[in-house]
């Protein structure tokens, strides 16, 4: 939604601008009463888009009455997947003490013999509280202590954080206890607070992206919060559907396109190892206006959302502030140099990238990103129906990125449309076929620059979308590996052969089952 409003028994308690990030309002005041007395809670959204919100939009009139209805109008957007509406993640009612912990930040720094679990601890309501730390591995067992509000833990022959499929023991977490004491009024007050601790490292050099230190290879999907019936909604039993597919495929990694998840996806990919590069819902930024003070202002209240709800989190290895923006245009370098400063400013500790489609010589926010992330499709949009030239062109579109800003590069986006079950020979769009063919060809260029200086591949799409209705999209966008219900499409057996033959080829963990099964064993 563009934004909420929230009352209470009639009284407004908050409102917040932007979707997909959480946000609160402390609402005692206006709840007193005898216990067991009802509350009236009324929300009212505004799915809106304008050129000054994230993801930006137009509402355009269509003033002739001899076509349309009276005070008809459509709401362009310049994004392709369904803008829905309403709330599709949980609604919280808690308490606190009158004085609690309001906010933890973690950051680690580690070799294999010797971790530094550095915090900090804010506390609201009182000036007189003190604070006890204590870190357990996950067997309960006390691996570290310390007081205040600020300082650093050491962990002896720590157990590391280590994406799927790079270390037998993926997605290993730790659980920091954080309790607070605090007199207020001749009263002791307590609050206790567990956050899981991942403890790794992220780096950068100019060809490489190194997770605790050894060079790691993105080999993942961009996914999107879509499905049948429950459309954006959170759906326990789809996500977990979803953790399996993406560990049936060997993917260590995915894109939030192109908006923050919800909480308790990015729980699972703490949980399971899965890299996560974290985008804003910065995608489809067109129009010049867009590119305006107030929208600036706005992307980086969005950006200071974004960081504090996930900064804890060991699987984001990676900020995104934006997809596909008009970044050719004159006031993106401002724009984005500004952004990405930002975000670096709240979380010095990851790069920070966005995602483009711009021509390489052109792009103005490009020297201001730590890791190039690049949109292609060439022999779809490009040349469709030509396999051929992607060899040359996936090859010179790498060089040309490299040679101009020496660092590493990521294939964020490519892939191709096919219909369930459409078959062809010689290969056509639209049959699995094409989509198979067409991610071989993509696959030979990446096998030969992974070795110099791509550092991940990530297919569009982990699974059908729906879209607005338009003549190029039938029932959504067809790009998945899977379909819209999870069923895979032959190109998901050739992606999860490629996924595991890499994973094998670069760690010692034995080699994946030759079975095609889709349950995981």
């Amino acid at each position: 939604w563009a934004s909420l409003s929230r009352w209470v028994n009639g009284v407004q308690v908050v409102e917040h601008e932007g979707g997909h990030l959480p946000f609160e309002a402390d609402i005692s005041s206006v709840v007193q009463g005898s216990p067991g007395s009802l509350c009236r809670i009324t929300v009212a959204l505004n799915n809106t888009l304008s050129p000054h919100t994230l993801p930006p939009g137009s509402i355009q009139y269509m003033a002739d009455k001899s076509r349309y209805p009276k005070n008809y109008f459509v709401q362009n957007t310049k994004f392709d997947f369904f803008n829905y509406a309403g709330i599709h993640r949980p609604v919280v009612l808690y308490t606190t003490p009158a004085a609690y912990i309001d906010d933890i930040t973690v950051t680690t720094i580690s070799s294999d013999s010797l971790a530094r679990v550095q915090y900090q601890v804010s506390v609201v309501g009182s000036t007189d509280s003190s604070l006890s730390l204590s870190l357990r591995d996950q067997e309960g067992k006390v691996v570290a202590t310390g007081d205040g509000p600020e300082g650093q833990l050491k962990v002896l022959n720590p157990n590391l954080w280590w994406p799927y499929l790079m270390h037998e023991n993926p997605g290993y977490l730790y659980s920091l206890e954080v309790r607070m004491q605090a007199q207020l009024d001749g009263a002791l007050l307590e609050d206790v607070y567990t956050l899981p601790v991942g403890i790794r490292t992220v780096h950068v050099t100019s060809s490489q992206f190194l997770i605790n230190g050894r060079p790691f290879y993105f080999h993942g999907v961009n996914k999107h919060e879509d499905a049948d019936i429950r459309g954006k909604g959170l759906d326990w039993p789809l996500i977990v559907k979803d953790f399996n597919l993406l560990r049936w495929l060997g993917a260590n990694s995915f894109r939030t396109s192109h908006y923050p998840y919800a909480e308790e996806i990015m729980d699972l990919c703490d949980a399971y190892g899965i890299a996560v590069i974290d985008e804003s819902p910065g995608v489809g930024i067109k129009l010049p206006e867009s590119f305006g003070n107030r929208s600036l202002q706005h992307h980086l209240a969005v950006m200071e959302e974004l960081v504090r709800r996930d900064k804890n989190r060991p699987s984001v290895v990676m900020w995104s502030v934006a997809n596909e923006p008009a970044s050719e245009l004159p006031p993106a370098a401002h724009y984005f140099k500004t952004v990405i400063a930002h975000t670096k400013a709240l979380d010095p500790s990851r790069p920070v990238t966005f995602v483009t489609d711009a021509n390489y010589a052109l792009d103005r926010g490009a020297p201001y990103v730590d890791v190039i992330c690049v949109n292609s499709y060439f022999s779809w949009y490009h040349d469709p129906g030509h396999l051929e030239v992607i060899p040359l062109q996936l090859t010179a579109q790498f060089e040309n990125w490299y040679k101009t800003y020496q660092k590493p590069i990521i294939q964020s986006e490519y892939g191709a449309d096919s219909v369930p079950g459409l078959h062809s020979d010689p290969p056509m769009m639209f049959s699995e076929e094409y989509q198979q063919a067409m991610l071989r060809e993509y696959h030979s260029v990446l096998d030969k620059k992974r070795k110099e200086y791509v550092v991940g591949e990530l297919i569009w799409n982990f699974a059908d979308f729906m879209t607005n209705q338009g003549t190029t999209r039938v029932l959504g966008n067809k790009k998945g590996i899977f379909t819209r219900q999870r069923q895979p499409k032959a190109a998901a057996f050739v992606l999860r052969d490629r996924y595991w033959r890499i994973a094998n080829e670069s760690s010692c963990l034995p080699p994946a089952t030759s079975s095609h099964s889709l349950f995981l064993k």
